[in-house]
């Protein structure tokens, strides 16, 4: 049913992008600004595990024909509805998927100052929603 391969594949690629943000938020502000490419890296690997588990995501609606998304949000959405992910949870981060087109579309307008706080109090999200992700497809 499911595309083994893809999800170890996506899985993989969240985890490594979510070490090196855990290592990039152990930086003090003045360290992580006073290097330009810390902002680069930080912005690149969010971006990366953001798709990544939105592709994630999206091929568990898919294959569960939960329906057809035309958004991440709606992929989000759907993902709740079918209890796959906690309704409260969906929820809070529903803006994920928001945030995932603002770096690809609006990044010149993503601060420093943004990247600092996601990287100091959003990270867990993103390992919280992994997980329940693949809770989901072992499970069926």
């Amino acid at each position: 049913m499911y595309n083994q391969q893809l999800i170890a594949e996506r899985t993989q690629m969240i985890r490594a992008s979510i070490t090196r943000l855990k290592e990039l938020a152990a930086l003090t502000k003045e360290d992580f600004v006073g290097d330009p490419d810390n902002y680069a890296i930080a912005e690149h690997h969010l971006r990366r595990a953001l798709q990544a588990l939105l592709d994630l995501g999206r091929h568990i609606v898919v294959k569960n024909n939960f329906g057809n998304p035309t958004s991440y949000r709606e992929v989000l959405d759907m993902l709740a509805q079918h209890s796959v992910l906690d309704p409260v949870f969906a929820r809070k981060v529903r803006g994920m998927a928001g945030y995932r087109n603002r770096l690809v579309h609006d990044y010149a307008e993503v601060t420093n100052e943004e990247m600092i706080d996601i990287l100091e109090n959003e990270l867990d999200d993103l390992t919280q929603l992994l997980n329940q992700l693949l809770v989901f497809t072992v499970n069926r």
